[in-house]
């Protein structure tokens, strides 16, 4: 295992961070993990409120642990935001009591997704009344924040200058918040990569296509290497639903250096596949369509067409298209059955695509059953 500094807080985490939401099918199953993890070399583990038992089963395996153990463990929780100071002063005893600590190595603020979230955090009564004084009493030791929002809403809460590391969504199959690495890295911010591995694009089960235009390399090994060659991205997470799941992205020999040649080539056999491909119908994310009248999320939609079209990812796209108008802040948008062919976005897209057929194609394919988020 590789360590890296996590930006202005100067923890070394470990490059791979261990999600802890899913591994909760029991109490035994969740310290197989977590000790698996120990073991593998992984020294940060994230939970949250709002995961389950999660916080309570980490406190007790943490109070059973030696202290030259604990010691070299960091613990990120987190915890929603709120308008009411009290509610976040309430939520902070109580997670530091589930976990059996009396300081939090890393708090994150779970989801800043809407401008809302933002002002309470920012308005002089909300909840920074609490999380100040926390940080005062070093209740709190480092303090950031996680984010499913839209590229201004993460940018403008970055320039705030309130927080030390951002967990965000960030893969070579969704760079559009690029520009969010780029001010994190130049505020010295921590920068943790939510699930790459099943958000950045279901490549723990990769179609044949994929895995045909990736080799030699596996789509999970190459998304990787994507993501760590970049110097300015610390960890990322892998939420490992047992310690067996954990062999797969683990046991990747991994060069953190450069990309090599090699590599490059494959990133461009990749572009150049999905232009060749699309052709006409190729969406370039420019996200110029929005805002749409129906609060479709276009550019979302017409980007899991493409990586279907393209690379056969079918059953990640109906994964994440049927989130939409089923997971609220975390996965906001209606589907492309509202669309109403108002013809709004037309004239705003510089590809000229055909949006109101594109969107009532990809509904036709990618809807069925709803998806919530996991831990709801």
């Amino acid at each position: 295992m590789r360590y890296r500094r996590f930006g202005k807080t100067n923890l070394l985490l470990s490059v791979f961070s261990l999600g802890t939401m899913r591994c909760l099918s029991s109490k035994a199953i969740f310290e197989q993990t977590i000790e698996r993890a120990i073991t593998l070399g992984i020294n940060h583990f994230e939970t949250a409120k709002s995961y389950g038992k999660s916080e309570h089963y980490l406190g007790q395996f943490l109070a059973q642990q030696p202290l030259t153990c604990r010691e070299n463990l960091y613990i990120t929780t987190k915890l929603p935001p709120t308008p009411n100071p009290d509610q976040m002063s309430q939520w902070l005893d109580e997670s530091l009591q589930r976990l059996q600590v009396d300081y939090f190595d890393c708090l994150a603020i779970h989801g800043i997704n809407t401008w809302d979230h933002f002002r309470w955090l920012t308005q002089p009564n909300g909840c920074w009344i609490a999380l100040q004084k926390a940080l005062d009493d070093r209740r709190i030791h480092h303090l950031g924040f996680s984010t499913h929002g839209n590229l201004d809403l993460i940018l403008e809460t970055i320039k705030t200058n309130l927080f030390e590391f951002v967990n965000l969504h960030y893969y070579y199959f969704f760079q559009r918040n690029a520009p969010a690495i780029v001010l994190a890295s130049q505020k010295d911010m921590g920068i943790f990569i939510i699930s790459p591995g099943d958000k950045g694009g279901g490549l723990y089960t990769p179609p044949d296509r994929l895995k045909s235009l990736c080799k030699p390399f596996s789509p999970l090994e190459l998304t990787y290497r994507f993501l760590l060659s970049d110097q300015r991205i610390t960890t990322l997470s892998v939420g490992a639903a047992n310690p067996e799941e954990l062999a797969c992205p683990l046991e990747l020999e991994l060069d953190l250096g450069p990309l090599t040649l090699s590599e490059i080539e494959l990133f461009q056999r990749l572009e150049t596949h999905i232009k060749t491909t699309l052709g006409s119908y190729h969406c370039r994310q420019c996200y110029q369509c929005l805002p749409c009248p129906e609060k479709i999320n276009i550019p979302e939609i017409l980007r899991l067409h493409n990586l279907a079209v393209a690379y056969d990812m079918t059953n990640f796209a109906q994964y994440r298209y049927r989130m939409f108008e089923n997971a609220a802040h975390w996965f906001p948008g209606n589907k492309g059955s509202h669309c109403t062919e108002c013809g709004d976005c037309l004239p705003r897209c510089p590809e000229k695509l055909n949006i109101p057929k594109l969107l009532q194609d990809s509904h036709q394919q990618f809807n069925g059953l709803p998806r919530r988020r996991l831990w709801e």
